[in-house]
């Protein structure tokens, strides 16, 4: 945190960040714009700043002794700077999570040696199975543990105000008109906020906030809003931190989770810097931002980018994992499968009352292993391949039956405009799936796994935005 020398730990080596000049994102716009690379701090984020700082505070506080436990509330990084001054100090770590983190990070505190508790998302603050809740109450259950509490906690703001405002301050010289940063617990912005009122206070201070955090609406109108789901993590809050210090935060920006993946994306493949959603949703902020000519051209504005993408390559890194929360603008619909199928009909199907030898027939014609059974336009079944055969080895009479005999449950249903997301999630469930036509009333196709299959190895991938 201090000066540079010849680092004793691990711990010496956080902070003073280098900064980096946009190339291609932002190029229209009429500024400097530098991102700061906080992911190159030794445990991957912005997070690693306050770890010590909290910790040093308790120890001089008495609050936490040799041998003893730190236990947070924590997204994941935050776990991780505190995880890295346990390893350090010799104490034991308990870290717990809403269960909508990935699984990354959840290892990566593993690795560290943490146990690690995970907790149901979404969950009200004060409800007792939130992971504040936990936290404070295992931190009282285990004999010599420490809450460091993030989210209260005076050291978290102090960090950024001693350490990133002035790198920041020096990094963007004479001309540094902004510094944007997204905000969670919102010692980061607030901390970098105060430092720049007091030495330079005419560089604005604007954060970046997921849509369905309560922070930005109250930083509005003082009022707490309804959360609701977002799909970024480590940023926005249902709650308003003590942290939190609205006096230093000139503006908010709100941004949704198709900008902030699309946007991390981006900064992967066109600045080759391997962030995670937080760091896309600061620097889709900023653009936002910047597109309405805020401050004088020719300006220097830094970004702050706050963690790696190592921690969620089974999330938006994820082709799959974006086409099934339908964040892929180009990822197709039901319609376009059912165009791209080759060498079957896009229907075939049999009534209550064919004959099962009739509809094995049509399944080895057709190469297929399941249809679906309708009566008139009403899916009222479905029939495989394998079932007649079971049943057929069992009592072979069972081929001269109806398929009434036979008869499986229905395919689950959906519209010519369903998302590609929606059918991967519904192929995973059933092996087959009833498309119905634009009016919602005649089945015009059935899809299974293999088309999805092969119209994903035959697409070209795809790009967020």
């Amino acid at each position: 945190m201090g000066g540079r020398g010849e680092p004793s730990t691990i711990l010496d080596l956080i902070g003073e960040t280098p900064v980096l000049p946009f190339r291609r994102i932002g190029k229209d716009l009429p500024y400097r714009i530098l991102a700061k690379l906080e992911y190159l701090n030794p445990g991957g984020s912005v997070k690693d700043r306050i770890a010590p700082v909290m910790i040093d505070a308790a120890e001089k506080a008495g609050l936490l002794k040799p041998g003893g436990t730190i236990v947070e509330a924590t997204s994941g990084n935050t776990g991780v700077g505190l995880a890295l001054v346990a390893a350090v100090r010799g104490y034991r770590s308990v870290f717990v999570l809403p269960d909508k983190m990935s699984a990354e990070k959840i290892r990566l505190l593993r690795a560290y040696g943490a146990r690690v508790v995970v907790t149901p998302s979404q969950l009200p603050p004060d409800h007792p199975m939130s992971h504040y809740s936990v936290a404070r109450r295992l931190a009282k259950e285990i004999p010599g543990a420490y809450y460091p509490n993030q989210y209260e906690n005076p050291g978290n703001p102090e960090a950024h105000y001693r350490g990133t405002g002035p790198e920041i301050d020096r990094q963007g010289g004479e001309r540094l008109s902004a510094v944007v940063s997204t905000i969670g617990t919102g010692g980061t912005v607030s901390g970098i906020g105060r430092y720049f009122k007091e030495h330079r206070p005419s560089v604005r201070i604007v954060a970046v906030d997921p849509k369905g955090s309560v922070l930005g609406p109250y930083f509005r109108t003082r009022e707490l809003v309804r959360v609701t789901p977002y799909l970024v993590e480590g940023i926005g809050e249902d709650m308003v931190p003590k942290t939190v210090h609205y006096q230093y935060i000139d503006e908010f920006v709100e941004v949704d989770d198709r900008e902030s993946f699309g946007f991390a994306r981006r900064l992967a493949r066109e600045e080759g810097l391997f962030v995670g959603g937080s760091s896309g949703a600061a620097v889709a902020g900023l653009v936002r931002w910047l597109s309405g000519r805020p401050i004088p051209t020719e300006s220097t504005v830094v970004v702050l980018l706050p963690d790696s993408g190592d921690r969620y390559l089974t999330k938006f890194y994820s082709d799959e994992w974006m086409r099934e929360k339908g964040l892929l603008d180009d990822a197709g619909h039901a319609s376009d499968l059912v165009r791209s199928k080759e060498g079957v009909p896009a229907l075939v199907s049999v009534e209550p009352t064919t004959v099962v030898r009739d509809a094995l027939e049509l399944l080895r014609r057709h190469d297929v292993s399941q249809l679906p059974v309708l009566a008139g336009n009403e899916n009222v079944g479905s029939v495989t391949e394998e079932e007649i055969l079971q049943r057929a080895l069992a009592d072979e009479t069972v081929l001269e039956r109806t398929v009434s005999a036979v008869v499986g449950p229905p395919f689950p249903e959906v519209g010519a405009d369903a998302s590609l997301g929606e059918l991967i999630v519904r192929l995973k469930e059933s092996r087959a799936v009833l498309v119905r036509g634009p009016d919602g009333a005649e089945p015009t196709a059935i899809l299974t796994r293999r088309d999805l299959f092969g119209f994903l190895s035959h697409s070209e991938s795809p790009h967020a935005v």
